[in-house]
Order: structure tokens, then C-alpha cells, then sequence
């Protein structure tokens, strides 16, 4: 045999022995959720101040005849962010799910 299929066979069987977490919330779990519910919080408060901020600097630069490319740039970037932020949840529920445990 080839040291590629000793590789895959030798993997297959280390992940077929991991175990399967139990389904259910761990106990303390509670402040944990509260933690996470705060800091989303945070995280949205923070990318509307960002969008907000890009468009005031976009409007200034306007304003001085610049025309804003700079920070229509930025922009793209705190979308991105808010994107991710937004979606946070969801890949980690997914990434959980697809390799066998419980979101």
C-alpha cells in the first residue's frame, strides 16, 4: 500500500473515534448566552456607528471635492464585517451540525 492510502485509512479511524458530544445545554450555559447576547449587542451598536461614520466622512470629502472614493472603500469594509457578524451564528451552528453535534 501506498503511504496516501495509510494516511486516509489511519484518519478514517482516528475520526470515526471521536466521541458525539451528549445533546443538551451544558449547566452554567445561562451566563454564557447572556455573555454572547451582550456582545452581539455590542458588535451591531459598533457597525451602525461604523456605517454612520463612513458616511459622514463621505460626505465631508464630497464636501472638500474629494468625492468620496476613499471612503466608499471603507464602506465596503464595514459591510463585510456586518456581514460576518451577521451570519456568525448561523456558520457556526452549521460547522457544529455538519460534523455531528447539536447547535
Amino acid at each position: 500500500m501506498s503511504v496516501f492510502t495509510n494516511t486516509v485509512l489511519v484518519s478514517g479511524a482516528v475520526v470515526a473515534d471521536i466521541p458525539q458530544p451528549i445533546p443538551g445545554t451544558p449547566p452554567g450555559a445561562n451566563g454564557l448566552l447572556t455573555i454572547l447576547g451582550w456582545v452581539s449587542w455590542i458588535v451591531f451598536a459598533i457597525a451602525v456607528a461604523g456605517v454612520l461614520i463612513v458616511a459622514g466622512k463621505m460626505m465631508f470629502d464630497h464636501r472638500q471635492g474629494n468625492g468620496g472614493g476613499q471612503a466608499a472603500t471603507g464602506l465596503i469594509w464595514v459591510l463585510a464585517g456586518c456581514i460576518i457578524a451577521a451570519v456568525a451564528s448561523g456558520l457556526v451552528g452549521a460547522v457544529v451540525t455538519a460534523s455531528g453535534g447539536t447547535a
